[in-house]
């Protein structure tokens, strides 16, 4: 006999008869999830745009890119915790429900954050510093290890049944206004504090700033509604408090494949931090780019990328998600890194701009719509624990070394290495989005996932 409540995807046409968030509590969700996830970024980014200019402080080394290189090693190790942030605490999102977990990634991030801002440097405190940063790195890698796919489930699952698209996208709104207030925010205090007071204290500025932000996020969060399609799972028959381990079980035994989608969805990571966070500084080392002005130039670039990605998002609600925009985005960033990256070799403020803001426009159109695909692939009882175990151990393998790679290939003499490698990870992503079902288009379709798990309800 068939249960009251099926679980269908999002964009079925049987989703009407999922919970929707209250039409009044809605934006002030919303605002919670996204400048929650605003803050969790800008700290994050933050982080790999100013490497450069607290290396030397932090961490000791012959050279400076000796320095450099150990800073981005302490930077890659919070994306290194991050798989296992995703397969211990995701499972918490899916049990005790998505806000518990949000305003607790929020004050990792921030403490994190204090962290770092108030660290004396190596000449003050020796091997204490480095250490430092390690601790709030591996603290900030535990945050956001548990952030992403929460924050995603908690924005998909607030937005009305036939605007996903939309609400699924203001994830990475918020991520891309946190990496352009980082960049700008970056861009202000290299280009006004002259070089010692630079090194000496202004790199600090931004750190502080993120740990204040982090309060407000923490206060937001504290006061938002739960999910409601998560109360109804709790409440029906489909979910419930089943322990963690069940639900990694099932995720392993009935959805391997949208796990595999899931994780070609959150690849192109790989472009999106090194044009992020490596871009301004293998400007500045390949071509002698002042790093302020690259700075500048991404804030340009990015300011694109906040407005296509909601456009495109909301387009998604209506034309479909799969055909025109992770193919069309990835299927960009094959054609256009080579080439961009071959241009920056011409110097001029305006060919820098042109080539980031020609890179953030096919990422934008990548990053709309990925989140709410992600979402669709799984039913609401393992939806946190299956985009966290797919995205995560896919960021900690390649966005997290991304600036690393990328400096190693400067570093050996073979900067053009950096796009072959983006594209090469790119161009395998694009085979399997042909494998994606549609989970858009004005809600006609339902994801493999869904069918799935309606077909075992109807049977019991």
């Amino acid at each position: 006999m068939a249960t009251a409540r099926r679980m269908t995807s999002p964009g079925s046409p049987s989703a009407t008869s999922q919970p929707d968030a209250s039409p009044r509590r809605r934006p002030f969700n919303v605002l919670a999830g996204t400048i929650g996830h605003f803050v969790e970024w800008y700290d994050w980014y933050i982080y790999g745009l100013l490497a450069a200019v607290f290396a030397s402080q932090i961490f000791p080394g012959g050279t400076a890119l000796t320095s450099l290189v150990s800073a981005l090693i302490t930077y890659a190790v919070g994306f290194v915790v991050r798989p296992l942030s995703g397969l211990i605490i995701s499972p918490l999102a899916d049990r005790y429900g998505r806000r518990v977990v949000l305003a607790t990634t929020i004050g990792g991030m921030a403490v994190g954050s204090l962290v770092i801002a108030l660290t004396p440097p190596f000449a003050v405190i020796g091997y204490a510093a480095p250490l430092l940063f390690l601790f709030a790195r591996v603290l900030q890698g535990i945050s956001a290890g548990s952030e992403i796919q929460s924050a995603i489930a908690y924005m998909v699952e607030n937005g009305s049944t036939n605007r996903r698209g939309l609400f699924g996208s203001l994830s990475n709104v918020a991520s891309g206004l946190a990496t352009l207030a980082a960049t700008g925010v970056a861009a202000i205090v290299t280009s006004t504090l002259d070089s010692h007071d630079l090194a000496t204290w202004g790199w600090r500025i931004p750190f502080a700033i993120g740990g204040v932000l982090g309060v407000v996020g923490l206060l937001l969060r504290s006061h938002a509604d739960e999910s409601p399609e998560f109360a109804a799972d709790v409440n029906g028959s489909t979910g419930g408090r089943r322990p963690a381990a069940s639900r990694l079980r099932e995720l392993l035994r009935n959805h391997p494949k949208a796990l595999l989608q899931t994780a070609a969805l959150s690849a192109p990571a790989v472009a999106y931090y090194t044009w992020a966070t490596f871009l301004p500084t293998y400007a500045h080392l390949t071509t002698g780019r002042e790093l302020g002005s690259t700075l500048t130039g991404n804030v340009i670039g990015l300011a694109l990328l906040v407005i296509i990605v909601p456009l495109c998002g909301a387009l998604s609600d209506r034309l479909g998600r799969r055909k025109l925009f992770p193919i069309v985005g990835a299927g960009g960033m094959v054609v256009l890194f080579y080439p961009l990256l071959m241009l920056l070799q011409q110097p001029g403020f305006g060919v820098y701009v042109i080539v980031t803001a020609s890179g953030w426009v096919v990422l934008a159109i990548w990053q709309s719509v990925y989140p709410t695909i992600q979402a669709e692939l799984f039913p609401a009882a393992v939806r946190v624990s299956g985009i966290g175990v797919a995205h995560q151990i896919v960021i900690a393998a390649l966005g997290g070394t991304a600036p690393l790679i990328a400096s190693a290939f400067v570093d050996a003499g073979h900067p053009m290495g950096v796009a072959v490698y983006m594209t090469i990870v790119v161009l395998l992503c694009l085979v399997v989005y042909m494998t994606l079902p549609e989970t858009g288009n004005s809600g006609t379709h339902t994801t493999a996932a869904a069918q799935s798990s309606t077909s075992k309800e109807d049977t019991r």
